[in-house]
């Protein structure tokens, strides 16, 4: 048997990488178990996930084993000395959990994005430690995020943790959930404190680009993976697709390489280009500065004239020399593109 991961102390120092696996849906007793088995000789994994309660967004599929299903948790916990979490989506829920001692809970993506859920739940928690991990909401809103971790805190749980799967965008090609990176390194540079899991199976929604989207969280400094893992992943009931086998798991948490935080050696050299980057964006916010003044005297002029503020054949002719300009400067089209839109949105709102 292993020694029990502490994934309290874990919260409060995050140094070493988080590995959390399991499968989707706890299935049976025996599918479960063989997957639980195969998961605990490997090493890296130290907490075990497992889904009972798995409404799907139609009805009349497989929705989840239930309560039965925190019994076999119960008794592979005991068996193996691995902690196990399971998915919370209402008091009953954290009350049935709480009863059979599970070590850990996580809250759904579609359950974050309802703060009457949210507040349900925190009030179903008051007074227990018990580790809380936090699914981003479904849609890309910071604030829906972070407002479950004030609703959660206010209710005295310290023990948090966010788990980001990816937000619904229809350009989400080719991840089944954008990552939207920016939203996760924004939650902590706003609350440090909290660790981040990047949960690369619902980013991936498949199994051939797991392995790449590890790697780009590792790259970004998470605090951990979470990983969809089944004995025999083309049977699952659920999310088949982006589930693999125990042996595959292996194989990707061996082949990623996990970064420093820093070097000594490199500190000087990037002291150096960092004080460049920051006389650059220096430069860019006095030229923004000025470039907005100057947006608000044409939208005088304009007034001055009856001109309407919106010039389309304008706007359309300089954001193509714009884009033209940035692909001869070696500029990502989406960059250039994002940047002027906000540019230009900047410009008509000074002139209205």
């Amino acid at each position: 048997m292993r020694a029990k991961f502490d994934i309290r102390s874990w919260i409060e120092n995050p140094k070493e990488l988080l590995v959390i696996a399991g499968p989707c849906s706890v299935e049976s007793e025996t599918q479960f178990a063989d997957t639980v088995m195969q998961i605990k000789d490997i090493q890296s994994v130290n907490l075990i996930r497992a889904g009972i309660w798995k409404p799907r967004t139609r009805p009349n599929g497989f929705e989840g084993i239930g309560e039965e299903g925190l019994k076999w948790m119960r008794h592979l916990a005991d068996t193996t000395g691995m902690p196990f979490m399971t998915e919370v989506a209402t008091p009953q829920h954290v009350e049935q959990a709480l009863n059979h001692k599970i070590d850990a809970l996580w809250i759904g993506a579609r359950t974050t994005a309802n703060p009457f859920s949210i507040q349900e739940l925190a009030d179903s928690l008051r007074g227990s430690d018990i580790p809380v991990f936090v699914k981003n909401p479904i849609a890309a809103d910071l604030k829906l995020w972070i407002g479950a971790f004030e609703r959660l805190s206010s209710s005295g749980l310290k023990y948090l943790v966010a788990i980001h799967r990816g937000f619904q965008d229809v350009n989400s090609n080719p991840y089944r959930n954008n990552p939207r990176w920016e939203l996760p390194i924004e939650l902590h540079r706003l609350y440090p404190n909290i660790p981040i899991i990047t949960d690369i199976s619902h980013i991936c929604g498949c199994r051939e680009i797991l392995q790449e989207t590890a790697q780009k969280a590792l790259n970004l400094a998470t605090n951990g993976l979470m990983i969809e893992s089944h004995c025999e992943p083309e049977k699952a009931l659920t999310d088949a697709e982006q589930q693999i086998t125990p042996h595959d798991l292996k194989a990707l948490l061996e082949n990623i390489v996990i970064h420093k935080t820093n070097s000594s050696k490199a500190d000087a050299l990037l002291q150096e280009l960092r004080s460049q980057i920051d006389s650059i964006d220096d430069e860019l916010l006095h030229l923004l500065a000025k470039r907005s003044d100057i947006s608000a005297k044409i939208g005088i002029i304009k007034k001055e004239n009856n001109l309407t503020v919106l010039q389309l054949d304008r706007w359309n002719t300089i954001l193509s020399q714009h884009l033209n300009k940035g692909k001869t400067l070696g500029l990502k089209e989406d960059l250039v593109k994002s940047i002027f839109e906000i540019i230009h949105k900047d410009s008509i709102d000074r002139q209205l």
